[in-house]
């Protein structure tokens, strides 16, 4: 709070409260491999749409909004479970089979809200430079975190390039999960230990696992 207060978060990086507005069910045919998801949670249970890939599948079913909650899939409910756990189910799906998805739309109001004007009492240093972000977790208080560097980003892309190769479903946040469990490690068997720790309900192969551990050295090695 004394960072959000001492304007060391922008007023350009928005939070958004998730107040829950109509329920709505929609079916879904899997005519491909990737449904073009990025899904994310809030730390506490409950996953959303982050991102929906233009010309993807789901981009051509306009009930499917950003910003949606997936409260179950074909009626297995999903509140508690982690991004990741989400997408390994709609991953699991077959293909040219039709599956439905309950999803809650979020109350939205911030549509009202003219942007500020550049006239405002803080400087613009202060609204457009902001470095940090709040990770919320499911255990312990959320915390506000520098964002990635750029090798971090650049790490994080290649892999979630892999997530859509390996598992058709794009997900930064578990990118940026599998990159964080890299760091400090030396080898492929190193990193795939930290992988059990933090992800052992994956089970990633180990092909998957080493072309990982590849993107996040050629991430590196681009720097220089």
């Amino acid at each position: 709070m004394d960072k959000l207060l001492g304007g060391q978060i922008g007023l350009e990086d928005f939070i958004f409260a998730h107040i829950k507005g109509p329920k709505k069910e929609v079916d879904v045919l899997k005519s491909e491999d990737s449904l073009g998801l990025t899904i994310t949670d809030n730390g506490t249970g409950y996953a959303f749409i982050k991102r929906i890939k233009e010309g993807s599948l789901v981009d051509q079913i306009k009930a499917i909004c950003v910003g949606d909650h997936i409260e179950s899939i074909n009626g297995k409910n999903v509140v508690g479970c982690r991004h990741y756990e989400v997408a390994k189910i709609l991953k699991g799906l077959e293909k040219d089979q039709a599956f439905k998805l309950t999803l809650i739309e979020p109350m939205k109001a911030f549509e009202m809200i003219e942007p500020r004007l550049k006239s405002g009492t803080l400087s613009e240093a202060k609204i457009s430079k902001g470095r940090e972000t709040i990770r919320l977790r499911s255990k312990g208080p959320a915390t506000v975190e520098e964002v990635p560097s750029e090798i971090e980003e650049k790490a994080i892309k290649k892999v979630d390039d892999l997530l859509e190769i390996y598992m058709g479903i794009r997900d930064s946040e578990l990118a940026a999960t599998m990159v964080e469990a890299g760091k400090g490690k030396n080898n492929p068997d190193e990193f795939a230990v930290a992988l059990d720790e933090t992800l052992g309900d994956f089970a990633f192969p180990d092909e998957f696992v080493f072309d990982v551990w590849e993107a996040i050295g050629d991430a590196k090695q681009e720097q220089f």
